[in-house]
């Protein structure tokens, strides 16, 4: 069943919005990111927030990936209102060689891939 902005809802649960972001960082830099990401989700861990799922991967090439569902737009300031998430955001474009890129998402099939 279709929600708003093609969001769907399964099982009875509300509607997720979906993103997926994708960047690339200069080489020399790309151990940094992965630090402060790292912060991010400790900082997550540890205000275990509500209506949010978060996920990152990285590539060999440097590319990192970002995927965030949010239950609600007022949802995603569970993840930028972050102290580390602003650490993060502080030099990021010094660090990329490619920018974002954002796209959103919707799931088409999913076999025992973010399942909480």
């Amino acid at each position: 069943m279709r929600g708003s902005k093609g969001a769907r809802q399964s099982r009875g649960r509300p509607a997720m919005k979906r993103q997926l972001i994708r960047y690339k960082m200069k080489p020399e830099r790309a151990d940094e990111n992965e630090r402060l990401i790292q912060a991010v989700f400790q900082e997550l861990r540890d205000k275990s927030p509500d209506g949010v799922r978060y996920m990152t991967l990285r590539a060999a090439d440097g590319t990192f990936i970002h995927l965030v569902e949010t239950q609600t737009d007022a949802h995603s300031d569970s993840i930028t209102g972050l102290a580390t998430f602003k650490a993060f955001q502080r030099g990021f474009g010094d660090r990329c060689s490619e920018p974002p890129q954002r796209d959103e998402m919707a799931v088409i099939g999913s076999y025992r891939m973010l399942d909480a």
